[in-house]
């Protein structure tokens, strides 16, 4: 595993649970306001942690932490992520998986090997106007197969979209509301200025909170629970 950075413990990334969190180094997606750049081009940096330093600290955090979320990046691309998650489950540990959802194989077989107890999808935006904001073209319809892998498993869930105004309009987002009808989690994410891919996105804004409420309660109907953080 390409680990970029490990948290020895969160409590805001695994919803209801205190977990360690795994950084994972390289992403196939571009999104220029991501705000872990240094994690997208894994081949720019040489590896500054082992997964014996996590294998050592996981047993002796038995009854502090319930879990670990792996993030990244884009954990689905590292080649050894499932014997991974299966070390972590071995010793007890829930496991939260981030993804942007473009690798539906790999992404099945955790779901289907029981190796998962909670995925946070990505949805970037409306199918036909994902390579804006991925930040290159890419296989939509990975990203479709990933959202029926994820609301056809019995595995919690969520979705979730940041809300940048640049690259997104509130219909946008009712559309993806209408990508996902039926999903029990849809996560609305304020834009947060931080350090960005593209520096520009320095100055992007988010939605007004007007804005942010009045999508929730339109996307209500369409999911079985709307939040916004």
């Amino acid at each position: 595993m390409k680990i970029g950075y490990i948290q020895k413990s969160s409590l805001i990334d695994y919803p209801g649970k205190v977990s360690a969190v795994i950084f994972t180094r390289g992403c196939n997606f571009r999104c220029p306001y991501c705000h872990n750049p240094e994690l997208v081009d894994g081949s720019s940096f040489s590896d500054l942690f082992s997964e014996d330093e996590l294998f050592s600290l996981l047993p002796r955090r038995k009854g502090l932490l319930d879990g670990v979320t792996i993030t990244g990046g884009e954990p689905t691309l590292q080649p050894d992520l499932i014997p991974f998650m299966r070390k972590i489950k071995d010793l007890g540990f829930l496991v939260k998986l981030d993804t942007n959802g473009s690798c539906p194989d790999v992404l099945a077989e955790a779901v289907d090997g029981g190796l998962v107890d909670y995925i946070a999808m990505d949805v970037k935006a409306p199918l036909a106007k994902y390579h804006e904001a991925a930040g290159r073209h890419i296989d939509t319809g990975a990203v479709g197969g990933s959202i029926g892998i994820v609301t056809g498993s019995e595995v919690a869930y969520e979705f979730r979209t940041t809300l940048v105004s640049r690259l997104l309009s509130t219909d946008d987002v009712i559309e993806i509301g209408h990508m996902i009808k039926g999903a029990s989690c849809y996560a609305l994410q304020r834009f947060v200025l931080s350090k960005h891919l593209d520096q520009a996105y320095m100055k992007a804004e988010t939605f007004t909170e007007e804005e942010i409420s009045g999508l929730a309660e339109k996307l209500k109907p369409l999911v079985g629970r709307c939040i916004v953080r």
